[in-house]
């Protein structure tokens, strides 16, 4: 069935999903500075379906699917789709949580997170450890596709401690998901060593001939946007998923202008911590924030003493007043 992942032209390009990282605040950040023709899907962070499925967890893990009013008209205005990414391991939770997502939520897919390597997550039996339990991916899959007229991708890894392409990406393919991002690294991996191209080009190779239909990306190490429009004709995909480039350029999906000003770069930081502020203040930690400076807070006189006043803030007016100091930038 075709969905808006078929309707992109190609290079598809999107924004991975990361813990404390694709938040509302962010994900509109990101939104306003890119070029809609360069930035096509959003992905919240990972939500755990077993948290949206407790009476009392619920509250506090449906936070990461929280869309604010600004980031909503803005992601309309510019035709950018957002995508709700889900993880667990028991199919029956998978479909009662897909189903409540797509009543209660106006997002415009599901993917489910078949690739997170992080050890506490793996033992569960979910994410990653999945690759090794193909019947069981099947099935969660499957209910999930059941739940929602939404469509359902999957984002995945090449393996467990080796390379499993062929045989793992045959059977997601099975399931005809509506689309499949595959991280080319193994779950052993985690994020080190280099993400190797060649299994992401395998499995695209695997996808061409079993259901060519199905959009496929490849994500990992993939630092600008002419590298990503290079890897996507290099090695015959349909898009890429950007994670940790967005933090060497906010500006990845504006590639017109590759020098930004000190001025820029903190209207930017004053306009994150303001988004921060505004959706999450007293409920998420303000030195989530910190992590962020970082890439605001480089490449000009005085970047590095500035970073670490911002490093040692308290409060979002301790911020202000710094950058206030630093710089004519209004705050």
């Amino acid at each position: 069935m075709s969905s808006f992942w078929n309707e992109i032209k190609a290079p598809i390009m999107a924004l991975a999903p990361m813990e404390d990282v694709t938040d509302t605040s962010f994900r509109e950040l990101v939104t306003r500075i890119s070029d809609p023709a360069c930035l096509h899907i959003l992905f919240t962070e990972f939500t755990a379906v077993d948290g949206m499925n407790h009476p009392v967890g619920k509250e506090r893990v449906s936070e990461r699917l929280i869309v604010s009013e600004s980031e909503r008209k803005l992601l309309q205005e510019k035709g950018i789709k957002l995508v709700a990414q889900i993880w667990g391991n028991k199919p029956e939770v998978f479909h009662k949580v897909a189903k409540e997502i797509t009543e209660e939520y106006g997002f415009d897919g599901l993917d489910i997170n078949m690739g997170c390597p992080v050890k506490n997550v793996v033992k569960q039996g979910s994410c990653s450890a999945l690759i090794d339990q193909p019947t069981l991916a099947q099935e969660i899959i499957l209910a999930t596709k059941e739940a929602t007229h939404l469509p359902v991708s999957v984002k995945t890894r090449t393996g467990i401690k080796k390379h499993d392409t062929d045989r793992w990406i045959r059977q997601v393919i099975e399931t005809k998901p509506a689309a499949i991002t595959l991280h080319g690294r193994t779950q052993k991996q985690q994020s080190d060593g280099l993400a190797d191209w060649t299994e992401i080009a395998k499995a695209a190779r695997l996808r061409d001939e079993l259901a060519p239909e199905i959009p496929f990306l490849g994500n990992g190490d993939v630092l600008s946007y002419q590298q990503a429009c290079q890897y996507t004709s290099e090695y015959g995909l349909d898009g890429i998923m950007i994670g940790r480039g967005i933090f060497h350029n906010p500006w990845f999906f504006n590639p017109e202008e590759t020098e930004r000003s000190k001025e820029e770069k903190l209207e930017q930081l004053v306009l994150h911590t303001k988004l921060f502020e505004r959706n999450w203040n007293g409920k998420k930690n303000f030195n989530i924030l910190k992590r962020f400076y970082k890439i605001y807070t480089n490449g000009f006189a005085g970047a590095s003493k500035m970073r670490a006043e911002l490093m040692n803030a308290n409060n979002y007016d301790e911020v202000y007043r710094i950058v206030d100091v630093h710089s004519d930038c209004t705050v």
